[in-house]
Parts: C-alpha cells; structure tokens; sequence
C-alpha cells in the first residue's frame, strides 16, 4: 500500500493513483530518484490523514506543511521538496487548478556551504582509510561530482588519452570533466587492485562484491572516517568536496563559466555563489576602513574592566 493504507475495496484506487502519477513523471522524464522522493512525499502526506490523496485539500496541505515545521523540525528546503511533490500530484496528476499559493514554497535560509583550505583537503586525502575511499576522495576533489554521479562512475568513463572523465550527470545531462595526471596515475593503482569491470567502484550484494554501483552511504562514510583522522573540526560532507573544488578553481584564476560547465550547474547564477568564498575575490578591493587614518589601538582609552565577585 502506497498512499493509503485502509480499507481493502481501495486498495486498487490507490494503487491506481500511483501508476498515474509515476506514468506522469515517467512522461516528463523526471529521474529515477526524483520519482522516489515524490512517492515517498505523497505516500507520507497521505499516512498522516488515514486517506486517499484524491480526497484531501488545500486546506490539508497547509495543515501538513505546519505539522513538518512544528512536530516532526524538518528543515525548509525538505518541506520545498514535499511541495513539489504535492504541487506534481495535485496539479499534473489529478489536474487539479490550484493557484501556487496554495501550496506555497517555505524561504530557505541562505547559508554560505563551508570550505576547506588546499591544506586541510590534502590532510582529508591522505586519512583515507584505504585506496579505494583515497580514490574516491581524490575524484570528488579533482573534478567537483556529486556523489551519485561519483558512485555511478564506470571504467568506460575515465578517457586517458583525452585526459576527461564523462560523467553522466544530473537531470540525464552528460558532460566532461579534467582528468589530472595525478588522478590518474591513483586510478591506475586502483584499478590494478580491485579490477572493477563496468562500475569504477563496485559495490555488493549480500556481503559479496558485486558488480553493481556502490550506494551513497559508502560515500558518506568514507568522507566521515577521513574527517575524523585528518583531525578536522568543520561539518564536512561529501558535497563539502565539490565545494572545494569550484571555489579552489575561482581563486587559481578559472572563470565562472567555465566552473559552471564543469559542475553541471543548469544556470550561472548557481555558480556565482564561489563568488563569496574565494579569497581572491574577497581580497581584491580593499576596506573602506583601510582609506581612512585612526588613531592607534594602544593609543585607544581603557574602560574598567568589569569582574566577577
């Protein structure tokens, strides 16, 4: 039972209801996780009142999108993908004329994604903790892949004799990414030791390696146990790599175009954002404070100091 798990006489609505709206996805070409993450959104909206999504409301998704903020703390860019997914359903599935303030997007703070130094990536290299994890993290560094892209990498891909990587990216958009002698010359290694046939990184089925794509939580882990050794005390996350990448290419003197092909991103505007982390950029106009002349800090009155009793 997808959406709603009650009485056996509708269980083929809604089984019904479900091949509609995967046939819809599927006419649009969403991607395969695209169409898991609405399912699951659909699934839970509608376990949350014991009913059928086909005979619930505006007023039901308003009641629904406060009980995520209030009870269950998600954050609001989860809720903004539960509302695609209701505004999917609701508007492409069941044509239902609903005006987009019906089911309004959450804002989303906008926080600054945290960056490691040249020096902190290369201590997070060398904990790895073994060749296969050091390749990974190598080639999320190297070439700025999201970690499904990393964990769908196959041998075929990696191109020595034009020195790219193709990469099969999000949305279906295929593109080609730097492959550094350095890179190469590990992935050599690698390859000489594991032997992977189609995936780069094999992972397993039932505790036997298999010749399938690792999942993502491998990556995570391999990501975790490095920023543990390496000593590091930012929140560093795989993505946190990619990061690393394109604000690293800002500050050695790549432009912003050329960091957002070889991202993915669909629009530059998504790349501007390297814009505030790059010390380049940061250091290339002076303060205004630094045109002005005051006076010195040991010249500067001393308050008393106030301690405690």
């Amino acid at each position: 039972m997808i959406f709603d798990p009650v009485l056996g006489h509708r269980r083929f609505t809604v089984t019904h209801l479900r091949q509609r709206m995967l046939d819809e996805l599927q006419r649009r070409n969403y991607s395969q996780r695209t169409a898991t993450v609405y399912i699951h959104a659909v699934e839970d909206f509608a376990k949350y009142f014991h009913r059928s999504p086909e005979r619930l409301g505006p007023s039901h998704i308003r009641e629904n999108q406060v009980h995520l903020f209030r009870d269950r703390k998600l954050s609001a860019r989860t809720i903004q993908s539960r509302c695609s997914a209701l505004r999917f359903l609701f508007v492409k599935t069941l044509r239902r004329p609903y005006l987009p303030d019906e089911i309004p997007f959450p804002k989303c703070p906008r926080k600054l994604p945290t960056v490691l130094s040249p020096e902190e990536v290369a201590r997070l290299i060398d904990s790895a903790r073994n060749l296969m994890h050091r390749t990974m993290l190598m080639i999320l560094y190297a070439t700025g892949l999201r970690r499904s892209e990393l964990c769908h990498l196959k041998v075929s891909d990696i191109d020595s004799e034009r020195m790219v990587i193709h990469v099969h990216g999000k949305g279906s958009h295929e593109r080609d990414v730097l492959l550094t002698p350095k890179l190469l010359e590990t992935l050599r290694e690698y390859w000489r030791w594991m032997k992977p046939k189609t995936f780069l990184f094999p992972g397993t089925v039932k505790n036997w390696r298999a010749d399938v794509p690792i999942t993502e939580k491998i990556v995570w882990d391999a990501v975790a146990h490095a920023v543990k050794h390496a000593g590091i005390k930012k929140h560093v996350s795989p993505h946190t790599l990619r990061h690393c990448f394109a604000t690293h290419m800002l500050e050695a003197g790549a432009d912003l175009r050329t960091i957002q092909v070889l991202l993915g991103h669909s629009k530059l505007e998504h790349t501007t954002v390297y814009l505030h982390l790059s010390r380049r950029h940061l250091q290339a106009i002076p303060s205004p404070l630094e045109a002005i002349e005051v006076s010195k800090p040991d010249e500067v009155k001393r308050s008393r100091r106030l301690m405690k009793r």
